[in-house]
């Protein structure tokens, strides 16, 4: 069956950083697009950084450029979210998604790409 768990969530505080992971099962990544989304509370959902499959280019939304890093792990089968410099304003619920399409990724985060798998979430919290 397929499956995207979600790890690495927490509480840190402004300017510190958090690693988040997004673990497939029953299928490779390698040959996914996946993106990081964010709910934030009352907010609608917003891709934040994504990465291409094959290719592994990747791409972020404009106020976390410089700030967040996607990679791919294959012998873990694993793409994580590495968030540096944490801001307040980053905090919410944090949505891995994977599709087979695997140019989604392509200069720019896609607003409205229907990615057919997701994550569980993983709740991120920057707070003094």
């Amino acid at each position: 069956q397929v499956k995207l768990v979600e790890s690495g969530g927490g509480l840190v505080q402004p300017g510190g950083s958090l690693r988040l992971s997004c673990t497939a099962s029953g299928f490779t990544l390698d040959g996914y697009a996946v993106g990081w989304f964010r709910q934030a509370p009352g907010k609608a959902r917003t891709g934040m950084s994504c990465i291409n499959g094959r290719d592994g280019k990747t791409a972020h939304r404009e106020s976390v450029k410089g700030r967040f890093t996607v990679t791919r792990d294959d012998a873990t089968n694993t793409v994580y979210l590495q968030m540096d410099n944490l801001k307040p304003e980053d905090t919410g619920v944090y949505y891995c998604a994977a599709d087979p399409e695997v140019l989604y990724c392509s200069g720019a985060v896609c607003v409205d790409c229907p990615y057919v798998y997701w994550g569980q979430g993983a709740q991120v919290t920057v707070s003094s």
